[in-house]
């Protein structure tokens, strides 16, 4: 009857409460101009390298705008999420509540995301994508858990959205 009861309790203390699946970011149409100006300021900074005869450095401007394209063109995976009592599952990743101070909701270009804000000084934000359908029943799970605040993108991220990666 014990192990009954403590079974029971474990499961109904992680008992899901909403499910959904999102991408895990906003992609970004990119032009004919975007891949032309890549290609100019990498000119650009190749020659400056040349120049200056810093090889390392040019190694290293070859090998980032390898990575850059190579995750430009790749597209968004779609991430199954779903919210308990003790926090937000994204895949195998699990993020407990106790690990923020507060979250938020942020509208961009009419994709809808939470943001969380992490307890550690230099902890990572996480932000989190969203359907609109769905979002009043996240945003009461999470208010239940978390005060709210409002966000905005930081610098990082509204260079993300300037440079449409």
């Amino acid at each position: 009857m014990t192990v009954f009861f403590l079974w029971y309790n474990f499961n109904m203390a992680n008992k899901t409460l909403v499910n959904w699946e999102a991408r895990e970011y906003i992609e970004y149409k990119k032009n004919a101009k975007w891949y032309v100006g890549l290609v100019a300021v990498t000119a650009v900074l190749c020659l400056i390298a040349i120049v200056l005869q810093q090889w390392t450095f040019l190694l290293l401007i070859i090998v980032a705008v390898v990575a850059l394209l190579t995750y430009t063109m790749r597209s968004p995976r779609l991430l199954h999420y779903s919210l308990t009592d003790k926090g937000l599952s994204e895949g195998n990743n699990l993020y407990v509540f106790d690990d923020f101070k507060s979250f938020g909701v942020l509208n961009e270009s009419n994709h809808y995301s939470i943001v969380l804000m992490p307890k550690k000084r230099f902890g990572a934000r996480v932000m989190v994508y969203f359907p609109e359908a769905e979002g009043e029943q996240i945003v009461d799970v999470f208010g239940a858990h978390l005060p709210m605040e409002p966000v905005k993108l930081d610098l990082l991220d509204r260079l993300v959205k300037f440079l449409r990666i």
